[in-house]
């Protein structure tokens, strides 16, 4: 399949490109029925040529070109209708009739706020789209995208997100005037999959009621399936709990397709260099460390303990609290008894064979280095975090 991505160089264009060329190189197989053979990349500065190539050879075009903030507001019409009208020219002159999908705007419905120049502009695109589909018997596709957010997504532009993740990344000052105004979100990632099954055959239709996408089979428009409708006062909540955990290694709930797990990724893509890597806490003494590594909500916490040659670490039991101790560099023991009995419990364990031991609730239990040159690496992963008000631990020696 040959594919034309207009506006190639923009957020979106960059993150489809990036998508069909994974696929054209064999690199993501997760489509085992798309085949990419020619990717027609054009941009505003690229050379009419390539227009006319691609539109000459494609079987599916992405029209994702638009004016987003230009310095004249009659640019608006030029850019989004003037563009749209071009390439379908184009297409005509080679009749070529392959699907062509359109990036248009919630900003189409012409509703409340929305009824601007850039609105109007982009209403006419869709409806030159359609009459074009009524032409010539081809397939168009038209999206009405709501805000987008995700990696490369331009700061201070026409993203709100963006903005704010740049911003809060680079300790710079956000002003949020209401934060109780909800935002439709689209992830970049969750578009790019939506794009991914039109070009299988399998795109969403919708209608809109109002400015809300209606999801339905026969519907004139379509659309991504999955967005979030968060308010900006959460989403500063957020943002500003990632910006903290490299000093309180508290990490939030990031369930899988959840809007936190999303706005974490974007986030993260805006760090500036010197907040990439940052140092932790190391408990040094002359037994060797204990560094604890990250936090969590719900499911404790994770520590990582160094043992030097020939010592022994814990003689210590907890009543609820238990524990996975993982050794993934050098040669220990682990030994646990059960309090009231004599019966010790022994696992030898090594960096070369890994694996993970309970530490069970009412044992009490160490972890020895056997090994006369080497330090032992044990990874660590508690139920729950530490409190040092209720530390639920009880010196006991093992045996």
């Amino acid at each position: 399949m040959n594919i034309l991505i207009t506006g190639a160089a923009g957020f979106v264009g960059k993150n489809l490109a990036a998508a069909l060329q994974n696929i054209k190189d064999g690199k993501d197989r997760t489509h085992p029925a798309l085949t990419v053979d020619e990717l027609y990349l054009y941009d505003i500065d690229s050379p009419r040529d390539l227009l006319e190539e691609a539109c000459a050879g494609a079987d599916f075009v992405f029209n994702l070109a638009g004016v987003n903030r230009p310095k004249d507001a009659s640019e608006f019409m030029q850019g989004n209708f003037g563009f749209a009208s071009t390439l379908l020219d184009t297409l005509r002159k080679y009749r070529n009739t392959c699907p062509v999908m359109l990036s248009s705007s919630i900003q189409a419905t012409l509703i409340g706020r929305y009824d601007s120049d850039y609105g109007r502009s982009k209403k006419a695109g869709e409806e030159l789209f359609f009459a074009y589909a009524q032409e010539t018997g081809a397939k168009v596709l038209v999206y009405r995208f709501p805000n987008l957010f995700g990696k490369w997504c331009r700061p201070n532009y026409n993203s709100a997100v963006a903005t704010f993740c740049n911003n809060i990344a680079n300790d710079l000052p956000i002003t949020v005037s209401d934060p109780s105004v909800q935002l439709e979100l689209l992830y970049i990632d969750d578009l790019v999959d939506a794009m991914l099954a039109a070009l299988e055959g399998r795109e969403h239709h919708c209608t809109f009621d109002g400015i809300d996408t209606v999801l339905c089979d026969n519907g004139a428009y379509c659309a991504a399936p999955i967005t979030h409708k968060v308010t900006l006062g959460e989403i500063v909540s957020l943002l500003e709990s990632f910006r903290d955990q490299p000093a309180t290694l508290a990490m939030p709930e990031i369930p899988q397709n959840s809007f936190a797990k999303k706005l974490y990724s974007a986030y993260l893509s805006y760090l500036p260099k010197e907040k990439i890597a940052f140092p932790l806490n190391m408990n040094i003494d002359a037994r060797g460390s204990f560094t604890e590594l990250l936090r969590t909500e719900k499911c404790g916490q994770f520590s990582v303990n160094i043992s030097k040659p020939g010592i022994t670490k814990g003689q210590h039991w907890h009543n609820t609290k238990w524990e996975f101790f993982i050794v993934v560099s050098g040669h220990g023991l682990i030994q646990q008894r059960k309090l009231g009995t004599d019966e010790v419990l022994n696992f030898e364990v090594d960096g070369e064979n890994i694996q993970a031991v309970h530490m069970l609730p009412g044992y009490t239990h160490n972890i020895i280095n056997l090994s006369e040159t080497q330090d032992l690496v044990t990874l660590m992963w508690a139920n729950e975090c530490f409190d040092p008000n209720k530390p639920d631990t009880f010196f006991e020696i093992v045996e």
